[in-house]
């Protein structure tokens, strides 16, 4: 069997694209959507038609960039609606990076994002709301998990986050890989191999706290810059994996044995982490802390870059 189907053996498979054509050829059980991917996704010719039909719909009130930035909720929305109806699971839809450190902001766009939703057909029960692991994002997310609205908690890169968000009750976590790797192959000019790389250690040590400590809370391996960190996460609960990878899985032929160790004994803590524990333990790691400043900059970077693309259109007559 290749070693995508090996994979699938012991891990729930994600798209980490919002390319259609992909989705439909690797067939995963959930996908994901960001500024990012739909920055990606604004020129593929497959989402033209929907592009223009969304645009068309959004008012003229306030200026040109109040319009553009409107528009991408809306599309993202679009978007989010068109892959759900190619994937039995649910579709993750983020609120803006912007928002990261503002808790009532957060849940007011999650309401709206989920609103714009139904109004497409598609209930919460499809959908994940995707939140920055910053301190205020969590606490947005332990709202809205008590609405009955489910969050997946992203730019996870330390224990205290972790901790943060199974003591918050929040549905999904994604841990990141490829981005720990990332900092720790600059900071010491060396390459890891798969079980030595600091990305897989990381997201490993997450799922042995998740699972020994009884946490409902599902992890979600991310950021993945190779097959071998790929497959050196076999049965993580659930992994996102980028088109490019998915192919390179597809069409090799191979085992993906369970490479997540087996559980060792972990207490949870007596009380929930409170927030100044949580900033002493999350600043205490300068990679943790490098590594989330500098997510949320290039989400928001790449969200200015599509409120851009998005004003050329709606300027045009």
């Amino acid at each position: 069997m290749s070693c995508l189907d090996a994979l699938r053996q012991h891990s729930l498979v994600v798209a980490d694209t919002g390319d259609l054509d992909a989705i439909k050829r690797y067939q995963p059980q959930d996908a994901t959507t960001n500024p990012s991917l739909i920055l990606k996704a604004f020129k593929l010719p497959g989402y033209q038609e929907l592009i223009n039909d969304v645009l068309g719909q959004i008012d003229n009130s306030g200026t040109l960039a109040d319009r553009a930035s409107r528009a991408v909720d809306h599309l993202s929305v679009a978007m989010g609606s068109e892959i759900a109806a190619h994937i039995p699971g649910r579709i993750s839809t983020e609120v803006s990076a912007r928002l990261s450190f503002d808790t009532q902001a957060s849940i007011r766009k999650a309401h709206e994002l989920i609103e714009r939703y139904q109004q497409r057909g598609i209930g919460r029960d499809r959908v994940l709301i995707k939140l920055a692991s910053t301190w205020e994002g969590i606490r947005a997310a332990e709202v809205l998990e008590k609405e009955g609205i489910q969050c997946n908690l992203t730019l996870l890169f330390s224990d205290a986050q972790a901790q943060a968000c199974f003591d918050a009750g929040v549905f999904l976590i994604s841990p990141f890989v490829g981005r720990v790797s990332d900092y720790y192959k600059q900071a010491t000019g060396k390459t890891f191999q798969a079980d030595e790389d600091p990305g897989v250690r990381f997201v490993r040590s997450v799922c042995q706290r998740a699972s020994s400590g009884g946490y409902s809370t599902v992890l979600m391996g991310a950021s993945f810059r190779s097959v071998e960190q790929v497959l050196a996460l076999s049965g993580c609960p659930r992994l996102t994996i980028a088109p490019e990878l998915l192919e390179q899985l597809a069409s090799s032929q191979g085992n993906a044995a369970r490479a997540i160790p087996s559980t060792e004994p972990f207490s949870p803590l007596a009380q929930p982490i409170g927030h100044s524990d949580f900033l002493w333990h999350h600043n205490a790691d300068a990679m943790a802390v490098d590594r989330l400043a500098d997510g949320i900059r290039r989400f928001a970077e790449d969200q200015s870059k599509l409120e851009a693309l998005i004003a050329e259109r709606l300027a045009k007559p």
